[in-house]
C-alpha cells in the first residue's frame, strides 16, 4: 500500500489546515493509522493515531486540543485537522500504517511512509 498526504502549505500563526492521507494499490482495512512530523534537523516525531474504526484516538501533548485525526473507510483515506496553528508546527507531515493492531507512538511500527506534505507557519 502506498500512502500519500496531501493539503499542507504556508498559513499564519492562528490558521488552519487539513491534511489528508490517501491509499493507493490496497486498503487500509483493519489497519491503524498514524500522522506524524519532522521538522528540519530534528527526530520525526508523533503527532496523532486512530484504530481501524476510530474509536480510539491518540495524541501528541504538544497537539492535544488543536489537532483531529480521523478517517473514512469508504474512501480509504486518513485526515489531520489542524488548528489554531502555531510556528513551531512547521514540519513535514507523514501518514503511516500501523504494523500491528494496538496504537503506538513508535515510528517503527508504522509502514508504507510517503513522501509528505510539507506545514509551514508563519509567526
Amino acid at each position: 500500500v502506498q500512502l500519500q498526504a496531501s493539503g499542507g502549505g504556508l498559513v499564519q500563526a492562528g490558521g488552519s489546515l487539513r491534511l489528508s492521507c490517501a491509499a493507493s494499490g490496497g486498503t487500509l482495512s483493519g489497519a491503524a493509522m498514524g500522522w506524524f512530523r519532522q521538522a528540519p534537523g530534528k527526530e520525526r516525531e508523533f503527532v496523532a493515531a486512530i484504530s481501524w474504526a476510530g474509536g480510539s484516538l491518540d495524541y501528541a501533548d504538544s497537539v492535544k486540543g488543536r489537532f483531529t485525526i480521523s478517517r473514512d473507510n469508504a474512501k480509504n483515506t486518513v485526515y489531520l485537522q489542524m488548528n489554531s496553528l502555531k510556528p513551531e508546527d512547521t514540519a513535514q507531515y507523514y501518514c503511516a500504517r500501523r504494523k500491528g493492531v494496538w496504537l503506538t507512538r513508535i515510528p517503527s511500527s508504522y509502514e508504507g511512509w510517503g513522501q509528505g506534505t510539507l506545514v509551514t507557519v508563519s509567526s
